[in-house]
């Protein structure tokens, strides 16, 4: 594809003009491996690889690219202000010189060109280790080590210049090949041990007869005494049902002291949870300092290996909730008071924060509606404007704890329909009461991208429900990343050259398109219920320590609920709020962005993690009226193939126009559509 075509048309088109300054961008090169001497907090960097993108293969104007790796060794500062959110940081070790150490491994990709002005960079922060953002951004495959042509996908971040960062943040990744992890030290009370109540949950879908402490396969905090009578086990029938103590003697744990074994097996349908005493608190807040650090090192640092002038961070579902948590906690400034991110794209996060800066946390966990529940995830505030929660007489927002106003960043939330009914999502743009609308902050833009699900799903849709009144699947394959590869040119744009990006797209109380879930007027499709239920955030009590960052009481005392309102749908069942794309638009199926527990054992009512549905029309009048569906048959909306196929260039167009699609992503969504036609239509 040519430059010309991926600009796009009209002479003052904000991303042509962003994709001309970005591509004549590039990066100073290092000239040997090894061990280089930095400035500030990062003491040194250990180059260990360096090679060539794709054979030294030309991306455009931008010319070619070359992958750096290896590990970053960290100092951080107990007596800087900056540093003072850590917690237990004055509990670590330290060196000769009064600094606690911390390392990480990193990758870099960086143009080989040197660069003239205005380089950007974009900080992915790893999800549990791993890299997206060449698959979210780039169309590629996922890949921790990518080398191939498929691990780079179509380029787009090459072709804009960007040098892609990565670096280790989170201490309890698993060791895996090629996966990102921070190395950090414990906390100690003068040498001695620091002793602590962790817990894990499980919602037991399948029979099995062991559990491990660690969430999705992350490690965990040992128990320290395995018969202290603190460790309890307990058993619920559901969410928000009593618990009831499981006897020590039908349980235990592995001599590792990092799963429970339960020779009569665990119930499946059933909740457990464990609370038990560990030792020895990671000091897990690192993680945010060593993001600040990394980019602020890549900014500021006269000898970086990869220097840059303006930064953007990226951060997807956990990620996106670590970067809520970095701005709430002021970590945006540096050690030497300077701004280090410019601008955020922050997906998926829905209200959230997260386990990243407390003793004894684990960063895996999370919270859902139906799975790993009540650990510090969706906490007030939850707004980047500040409000007052009446119950709790706290008056609080995100943008509340920045050393200096004037560095804030420009931020993006983007939020798929799945982050409003499984992460209460309307709280970043709601009043605490649920009564009005918070429209966001100058530098804010909020965007829900309508009826898609957490992730993208398979096309086709490889999990068919049976004994339905119509055909319908697990798994929602509306395709949302192409908004974000051109709100990551939008948010480029906004940081580099002020250009004004598209308004925020939300839905609001004001206007009826945000509601509460008995107001939904989802249609009556024969055999789908819909949901009754949405996750909720709590005010919750994790004990009188709280706010230095320790819990005391777990599992915390369940206060009250904070309202969660969902997008309102419509006729067609799809979410009539927000970005529409061109499923929406030129709809040939429902899209919900949730589905309900069916075929799992327990609350069958209740919600899935992460998945949404895909329900296709009817395709002839003659199916609509036997399956007695109320929404319109494929063949009354469209006269033929290529009537549908004009129609969804037409709205692709108009996206384009409103800044959500690339000119050079019309092909891609026009083929997408094709494909969904001759995939529904009648053989």
């Amino acid at each position: 594809m040519s430059l010309r075509a991926m600009k796009g048309a009209g002479p003052k088109d904000p991303i042509r003009e962003a994709l001309r300054i970005l591509l004549l961008g590039g990066l100073c090169t290092c000239a040997v491996l090894g061990q280089v001497p930095c400035r500030a907090q990062l003491a040194a960097i250990d180059v260990t690889g360096r090679d060539d993108v794709l054979g030294g293969r030309s991306f455009g104007e931008v010319g070619p690219y070359e992958k750096l790796t290896g590990t970053i060794r960290f100092e951080f500062d107990p007596n800087n202000p900056m540093n003072a959110r850590i917690v237990d940081l004055a509990k670590a070790s330290r060196t000769a010189l009064g600094k606690v150490i911390a390392t990480a491994n990193f990758m870099v990709l960086r143009p080989k060109a040197p660069c003239r002005s205005s380089c950007v960079a974009l900080l992915e922060v790893s999800n549990r280790g791993g890299k997206a953002s060449l698959a979210y951004l780039n169309g590629a495959k996922f890949s921790d080590d990518p080398v191939s042509a498929q691990d780079f996908g179509d380029g787009l971040l090459m072709r804009l210049g960007l040098t892609v960062i990565w670096v280790g943040w989170q201490f309890d990744v698993a060791p895996q090949l090629g996966r990102l992890h921070l190395r950090v030290p414990v906390a100690t009370d003068h040498g001695q041990p620091i002793r602590g109540l962790v817990r894990a949950d499980w919602t037991v879908d399948a029979a099995v007869d062991r559990l491990s402490l660690g969430h999705r396969g992350h490690r965990s905090y040992p128990v320290a005494d395995t018969v202290h009578p603190d460790n309890v086990l307990t058993v619920r029938d559901g969410r928000l049902a009593p618990r009831r103590t499981v006897p020590r003697k039908d349980w235990a744990f592995t001599d590792d002291g990092l799963q429970i074994v339960m020779p009569k097996g665990f119930k499946p349908g059933m909740i457990y949870e464990l609370v038990y005493v560990a030792e020895g608190p990671a000091l897990v807040g690192l993680g945010l300092a060593a993001v600040r650090d990394t980019l602020s090192y890549a900014k500021y640092d006269p000898q970086s290996l990869f220097h840059v002038d303006y930064g953007i961070a990226f951060g997807v579902s956990q990620t996106g909730r670590f970067l809520r948590h970095f701005l709430y906690q002021g970590f945006n400034t540096d050690e030497e008071g300077r701004q280090v991110f410019d601008g955020m794209l922050i997906h998926g996060a829905g209200a959230g924060r997260g386990s990243f800066n407390h003793r004894f946390a684990e960063p895996s966990r999370d919270g859902h509606r139906y799975s790993a529940f009540f650990y510090p995830t969706d906490l007030f505030p939850f707004t980047m404007r500040p409000q007052a929660d009446l119950q709790s007489g706290r008056e609080d927002g995100l943008s509340m704890h920045y050393p200096n106003a004037e560095q804030a960043p420009k931020v993006f939330f983007t939020n798929t329909g799945y982050e409003y009914w499984g992460r209460a999502a309307s709280l970043i743009h709601t009043r605490i009461d649920g009564q009005g609308d918070v429209e966001p902050l100058p530098t804010e833009r909020i965007y829900h991208l309508a009826s898609a699900q957490h992730i993208v799903g398979s096309f086709p849709p490889e999990v068919r429900l049976d004994n339905l009144g119509v055909i319908a699947y697990r798994g929602n394959p509306l395709d949302f990343l192409v908004n974000l590869r051109a709100l990551l040119v939008r948010l480029i744009a906004w940081v580099r050259d002020n250009e004004v990006p598209p308004d925020s797209r939300f839905p609001h109380i004001a206007d009826g398109t945000l509601v509460a879930v008995d107001a939904l007027r989802f249609p009556a499709i024969p055999g789908i219920e819909e949901p009754k239920v949405v996750h909720e955030a709590y005010r919750l009590d994790y004990g009188p320590e709280w706010e230095n960052g320790i819990i005391t009481v777990q599992p915390p005392r369940r206060l009250s609920a904070f309202p969660a309102l969902v997008p309102q749908v419509d006729a067609y069942g799809n979410e009539q709020s927000g970005v529409r794309n061109v499923e929406l638009r030129v709809p040939l199926a429902t899209y919900t962005p949730w589905s309900l527990r069916l075929g799992l054992p327990g609350d069958s009512h209740e919600l899935m993690d992460f998945i949404g549905m895909d329900i296709p029309f009817p395709w002839t009048q003659l199916k609509r009226r036997q399956t007695h569906d109320p929404r319109p048959c494929v063949e009354s909306l469209y006269a033929s193939r290529s009537d549908f196929l004009a129609r969804v260039r037409l709205a692709a167009e108009s996206l384009v126009r409103d800044g959500f699609l690339l000119p050079e992503d019309v092909p891609r969504v026009l083929a997408r559509s094709d494909r969904t036609w001759q995939w529904l239509a009648p053989r």
